[in-house]
């Protein structure tokens, strides 16, 4: 099975990539299911059922979010009937929405689980026991011909035990939330792949995706003078692609970069 996961989508620049690179990669690489990251693709702060859909009518299988999931309020009633868009699982009983979901596709069936850290975040239950119970429920070669597991985290440590904790019974996990590519692509000795962040879809010339002087006056003045906002420039599209065998652990895996500013990566088939 071939799968990528697209990292965080960031405003209009990260929705402008998507659309023009996502429908090459799904032919190039013969994709199975394409799962991205959407929690800042409203302005950088939330997602919406119209861009939910415009995702979704692009060839996104699945939208998995984070800490910014609830920023735009009409989510909530969206998320309650729309089971491609995910939460984090850890998040306390009887939130709207649900944190992981068994997807079908021609080539098998895809569950995928969305967990939030919380290592210098929000409070919530334990991520760890929320994907326990999920690979419990649906375990990778039974209920499941593939898992992916977006680990949406600030600190690379809690991503990477998050990892091995994983080894061998998922096909991905991957780190999202920092919206920097890291160079860890990897698969462990139980095979399952790892990166620790797939990076963003936004403007690099930023931080972390947002329009520069704001952060820069708040590192050095600590002072706030307006909301974030997302950088406008040419955005990258920043991803990993991960292939499985027929145990539903990985074969491949390979970062994946197209557009924008940063050195191209693009895997072959």
């Amino acid at each position: 099975m071939n799968l990528l996961f697209i990292g965080d989508i960031i405003g209009r620049p990260g929705r402008d990539v998507l659309h023009a690179e996502l429908p090459k990669l799904r032919a190039s690489l013969k994709l199975d299911l394409v799962i991205v990251n959407g929690e800042n693709a409203a302005g950088g702060f939330g997602i919406t059922r119209a861009i939910s859909e415009e995702f979704f009518g692009i060839g996104v299988d699945v939208i998995s979010t984070g800490n910014h999931w609830a920023d735009q309020k009409e989510i909530f009633a969206y998320i309650e009937t729309e089971d491609r868009v995910l939460r984090p699982a850890n998040y306390p009983k009887g939130t709207p929405g649900r944190g992981a979901n068994l997807y079908q596709t021609p080539a098998g069936s895809v569950l995928v689980i969305n967990a939030m850290g919380r290592v210098f975040m929000d409070a919530l239950d334990d991520p760890f026991a929320a994907v326990e119970r999920e690979l419990t429920a649906c375990p990778l070669g039974e209920g499941a011909d593939a898992i992916v597991v977006d680990m949406h985290a600030e600190a690379t440590s809690e991503k990477m035990a998050m990892g091995h904790f994983c080894d061998g019974r998922a096909s991905l996990v991957v780190g999202s939330h920092q919206h920097v590519p890291t160079a860890d692509a990897q698969i462990f000795p139980g095979g399952t792949a790892f990166q620790t962040d797939a990076g963003a879809c936004a403007d690099y010339d930023s931080v972390i995706g947002m329009e520069k002087s704001e952060p820069i006056q708040r590192f050095t003045r600590k002072l706030s003078s307006q909301r974030y906002a997302p950088a406008t420039g040419p955005a990258t599209l920043c991803g990993v692609f991960v292939q499985t065998g027929p145990n539903g652990l990985a074969t491949r895996i390979e970062p994946v970069r197209v557009g924008g500013r940063l050195k191209q990566a693009v895997p072959e088939l």
